[in-house]
């Protein structure tokens, strides 16, 4: 690939993402902030301003037969279809996966562990946050934090440091895409169903819908961070101690984001 082509190719999709990325974790937090405000001001209503046009918004527990529901569900596709063919474009055909360090596998061999980290951390995590081990959720929690401190600290033994916190980033980002579209959609689309069929509407599946995109919120900030770490190699993955940075960076992102949900 021609370094034009491939400065054409990053331009584009480093667009796409951006954008959807806005759109998607916006759209993310104002119904996160939204919902709080049922929980700690008005149960029934919620008045808002903006763009000289004023708003009120009404929390239902089933969906409406009679009237168009608006869904938030292409800014993740996105946002996730224009990221990966950047890791791609960057890394894998713009030479930056592996670094030659000595003792290091191969271009092959580090290709095929990115993008198998990828799907598998899917895998892994959604098969722990369905196991029974989800029942108790800050064993869950703490079992999550060690599998991503794990994979920072892994992951620059078998490409190169700048890589790898693109990666671990790559992965927390398809754990939000999958969130949204293999548990989220899915559930609220039941809930359509048996609405439409006249059936009874199992409570259950709202609870896990909310509980998916709830750990959207707390994955997306140290997400940002490590999409954004290739600018800051001193302090992040160009230090000795970059799996440490990583440990303690995802750390700030779930505290902050607890802080924002809780406000």
């Amino acid at each position: 690939m021609s370094y034009t082509t491939q400065e054409v190719l990053n331009l584009i999709f480093r667009w796409m993402h951006v954008f959807s990325g806005i759109m998607w974790v916006g759209a993310t937090y104002y119904f996160t902030w939204l919902d709080r405000r049922f929980h700690t001001t008005d149960p029934e209503q919620v008045w808002m301003v903006h763009s000289g046009g004023f708003y009120v918004v009404e929390k239902q527990t089933r969906p409406s037969s009679a009237h168009t529901l608006h869904w938030f569900k292409w800014e993740a596709a996105m946002t996730w279809l224009s990221g990966i063919p950047l890791l791609l474009v960057v890394y894998y055909f713009g030479g930056l996966l592996t670094d030659g360090d000595p003792g290091k596998p191969s271009f092959a061999v580090a290709a095929t562990i990115g993008l198998g980290v990828i799907v598998g951390g899917w895998i892994v995590y959604d098969l722990l946050w369905i196991s029974p081990l989800a029942r108790i959720e800050p064993l869950a929690i703490a079992i999550s934090y060690a599998l991503i401190v794990a994979l920072g600290w892994w992951l620059p033994h078998v490409m190169s440091p700048r890589a790898a916190f693109l990666h671990v980033g790559a992965v927390l980002g398809t754990l939000m895409a999958a969130n949204v579209w293999m548990r989220i959609l899915p559930a609220q689309r039941k809930m359509v169903a048996a609405v439409r069929d006249g059936r009874e509407l199992d409570p259950r599946l709202g609870d896990r819908a909310k509980f998916r995109s709830k750990h959207n919120t707390y994955i997306v900030i140290p997400v940002v961070l490590l999409m954004i770490s290739n600018h800051f190699p001193t302090t992040t993955y160009g230090s000795q101690y970059n799996w440490i940075v990583l440990a303690v960076v995802t750390l700030v992102g779930w505290g902050a984001a607890h802080v924002i949900r809780k406000h």
